[in-house]
Formats: structure tokens, sequence, C-alpha cells
């Protein structure tokens, strides 16, 4: 299982997770195979260009499958053309919070604070075209307002510059910052999804808190490359579905902060597809590239 981020991070749990079980299921030793760069996008080359044989899967996110082909001249494949999409496997809202000293106690304040102090108000990032990039940008286009981008690198230097103050809102992953959040360093304003998560009690979503149609939902999912015969892919569905719906899988998910789902390969085919639609008209609105 090709992993196309470093070991520690949310789409290495997943991996590991799943791994092990089809370890288990198939009495055959599953490895992770971490190939980090370029955003994602070096692993999922490495990924696409593997024999198409169903013996070596993609730990694919919105990153390197729906996003990164629009920002970068050359990624090295085709989200479209070079994987066979096998089943979606979790999805997860982002979470806007602020520092403390933020003067607002909810999304709504927020939103009136951003309008007073025009580009005043600064947002962090994990990085330009990443999720927590572009989630802002998207929040600054639906709203007609402006605030000061400050990119970092990943997701850990970002949360210390908020808790620190560095930084005014990070809309984030919710992993990273739920236990402070939790311990009250950082004030939860809104999650980015189509409702409302248990993760974080009380706290709406961004399009009930006067942005009707905003959502942005981060998500993992399994893919082959593409040419892997459908009886694989078939064989490989529905292992990974009878996986995902398994207890122990879903409260080790939870506990990441994001929420166990599945599909067919049809299905997650088609989200793909509206994954890279949205994100390309959202990326040439912004007139945003990385050479």
């Amino acid at each position: 299982i090709v992993v196309p981020f470093p070991p520690g991070g949310t789409s290495d749990t997943i991996g590991r997770i799943l791994g092990q079980k089809l370890t288990e299921a198939w009495k055959h030793q599953t490895l992770i195979d971490n190939r980090s760069g370029v955003a994602g996008s070096l692993g999922a080359a490495v990924a696409a260009k593997s024999p198409a044989d169903g013996y070596t899967l993609l730990v694919g996110n919105v990153g390197p499958v729906a996003i990164n082909h629009n920002i970068y001249r050359n990624v090295g494949y085709d989200p479209l053309k070079d994987f066979a999409p096998i089943t979606l496997a979790v999805t997860a809202p982002q979470i806007v919070v602020v520092h403390p000293s933020v003067p607002a106690k909810t999304f709504k304040e927020f939103a009136a604070l951003v309008k007073t102090h025009k580009g005043k108000i600064n947002y962090g990032s994990s990085g330009p075209g990443s999720i927590s990039h572009l989630s802002a940008e998207l929040y600054k286009r639906m709203t007609k307002t402006d605030m000061l981008h400050v990119p970092f690198k990943g997701s850990a230097l970002i949360t210390i510059a908020l808790l620190s103050g560095e930084v005014d809102v990070v809309f984030s992953d919710m992993a990273v910052v739920l236990p402070h959040v939790q311990a009250g360093k950082l004030r939860a304003l809104a999650v980015t999804g189509p409702k409302p998560t248990p993760l974080v009690p009380g706290v709406p979503t961004v399009a009930e808190s006067g942005v009707p149609g905003f959502t942005m939902t981060s998500w993992w999912g399994i893919l082959a490359p593409a040419g892997t015969p459908q009886p694989i892919v078939t064989q490989l569905n529905t292992e990974l579905v009878r996986i995902l719906k398994l207890a122990d899988v879903k409260n080790s998910f939870a506990v990441l902060g994001v929420d166990t789902t599945f599909s067919t390969p049809g299905e997650f085919t088609a989200h793909i597809k509206s994954e890279v639609a949205q994100y390309s008209k959202l990326i040439k609105d912004i007139g945003f590239k990385i050479e």
C-alpha cells in the first residue's frame, strides 16, 4: 500500500489500519510504502505506474487525486485516467479554529470581524494549494471578503503558529487541532462539512452560519493502477468494504477525527470526477499555480 505522505499522518494511519486488516484476512503480509513529496503526488505517481495486478494500492486523498494536477506543471499521472478507484474509505470536514485572542465567539461574529478589518485578519494554511488554503480562498470568494494568507510547511507547523497567536484563524484538519480545542487552547467556530459533527458538539457548519452552499470536505480512498482486471477490483472492494464496516476500524478512525464510509468503485469514480471539476474551477478562479 503506497502512502504518499510521511509516517504518522492521517493517510499513513489509515493505510496501516486497513493494511493490517488485509493481512489478517488474506494471510499475506501487507507492506506500507511511504513515498512523500510534491504534496502527495510523488507517491501517487509511483502507484499509478505500478503493475495493474492488484498487489499495489494507493491511499489517495483529495490533494494528489483532485487538486495537485491543477497547480503543479507535471505530477506524472492523470487522476481520471491512471487509477482504478476501489472504494471511498474516510471523510472529514475541516474545522474553523481561531486563537482565543480573536474577539469572536461564533462564526458569524468572526465573519463580521473579517468584513470590518478588511485584509488585516490573517489565516494560516498547511501550504499553497492545500485544502486549508483552498477552503479559506473559497470562503473569501463566496463572501467577497479579504484575509491575508500565511502559508506553512505542513499541519504541525501551522498548529504551532495558531497556538502562539502568530495567525488568527485556520481552516484545519479536525485531527490536528481537536485536542487543543478540547483543552480550551483554541476556539472552534464552525465545521466545513454539510452537517455538524458529534466530535465538536454545538459547533455549526459554515453554511448554517451565513454562507449557504459552503462545503469543503477532506476524503481518503483506496485506488489501484488503471487496467487492474475487474474481478480483482471487485474482490478488493468487497474485502475493503467488509473491513470498513468493522466496529474496531470505525473506532480507530473516530479517534483521528474522521468518519468511516464506503462505496462501490463506480460511486468512488463519480466522486473523484466531481471533486476534480470543483477544484479545477476554484483554482482557475483564484488564478493559482505552482510551476
